[in-house]
């Protein structure tokens, strides 16, 4: 049985006759307007709810400014950094590119960051947001795991042992901790083999699961509502609704925030561009000066250097953890501090008690 055609006038202009001739095989109107032009989120929305777009906006970014370096580089290690200076020097318009990358690296992280402290500090992951918080921690650890083959891809000084200082750290789980860094490097050193495989997972495998959870995220969001700083819930059923049935406490969000987004879109591009052209290394944050020295397996970089902010925290944790009779407890301590940290964030006092008790316990046995 053929499905119902809809009808449209003959004399409609000739772009409404091709949107009528898409949405009787596609429902592309019917997705604006469930998830743009008719769905309703709370009317007290404040500038913390514009870093969820912007996080979207640096994804597309990336790929986009991804695309075209892959034309360029090669991933080999013995042409790799070579690639990336041919990409910085020769390509036309390339530096730009490639500062536009880099710098949409740790913008990412800032304003994903950001996003994060607002659920934090909402309640966004309270019922019934709960699987709307797992996906964005899903995304959180798929992004760190791009973030991080892609450290790799220059092949500089930092990127050769920023990798393996952190591929290390998983050499530090009991147990399985040895193999599982031999499979993750694929060799017993850092290598060809290890940059061929970061560069598959870093241009096709993670940004694919990435993409994935980005929709999930977005349907779940979309699904249960937005929360917003008063908790007022426009979805529930006891919510006051008009004669239409939209949300007395919710305005649609096409136009009023897209044009919220916008605004702080052309300010979050006006910092990046300022940026990438007048400090796109930011003082060796962003991009560390021993990056711009090709790899060399048998000298390490200035004993001072650390690795990108967005992996500080790894970094430090590998170096501390490398000694097998602190291996275990400080993860322990670790895993309970961090326990305990966050149910004091989100206001769950059992959380925040067993997490600080059970840590101590653990720095006691262990000390």
């Amino acid at each position: 049985m053929a499905a119902e055609m809809k009808e449209i006038s003959p004399n409609a202009p000739a772009l409404a006759k091709l949107l009528n001739w898409v949405d009787n095989r596609f429902p592309a109107s019917k997705l604006w307007n469930e998830h743009v032009g008719e769905y309703y989120a709370p009317k007290n929305f404040n500038f913390w709810y514009i870093f969820g777009s912007l996080s979207l906006l640096v994804l597309v970014i990336q790929i986009v400014t991804g695309i075209f370096l892959v034309m360029h580089y090669k991933p080999d290690a013995a042409l790799a950094f070579g690639s990336v200076e041919y990409i910085m020097r020769d390509v036309p318009w390339g530096w730009l590119i490639r500062y536009m990358h880099s710098t949409g690296a740790s913008a990412f992280f800032v304003v994903v960051y950001l996003h994060m402290f607002r659920g934090l500090l909402y309640g966004s992951y309270r019922k019934p947001r709960e699987l709307v918080w797992v996906f964005g921690c899903a995304i959180f650890l798929a992004l760190m795991a791009e973030a991080f083959m892609g450290y790799l891809l220059p092949w500089g000084q930092m990127s050769y042992w920023g990798a393996q200082v952190i591929v290390n750290l998983f050499a530090a789980i009991p147990f399985v901790g040895p193999d599982l860094a031999l499979l993750i490097r694929g060799d017993y050193v850092v290598g060809d083999a290890t940059l061929n495989r970061f560069f598959s997972f870093h241009v096709i495998a993670v940004p694919l699961v990435l993409l994935g959870l980005v929709v999930a995220h977005i349907i779940a969001l979309h699904e249960v509502g937005s929360n917003n700083p008063d908790g007022v819930e426009i979805k529930a059923p006891s919510a006051p609704k008009d004669a239409n049935g939209h949300p007395l406490d919710g305005i649609p969000f096409h136009p009023y925030y897209t044009v919220h987004d916008i605004f702080g879109v052309s300010v979050f591009l006006i910092v990046f561009s300022a940026v990438i052209f007048f400090a796109p290394e930011f003082g060796g944050y962003f991009l560390e000066y021993n990056n711009f020295i090709p790899a060399d397996p048998l000298k390490t970089p200035c004993a001072h250097c650390a690795s990108l902010v967005f992996h500080t925290f790894l970094f430090h944790a590998a170096c501390n953890y490398q000694r097998d009779d602190v291996r275990i407890d400080r993860l322990c301590v670790g895993g309970c501090c961090v326990w305990g940290v966050q149910g004091q964030v989100a206001g769950d006092r059992q959380a925040h008690h067993c997490g600080c008790c059970f840590g101590r316990c653990c720095l006691d046995a262990c000390y």
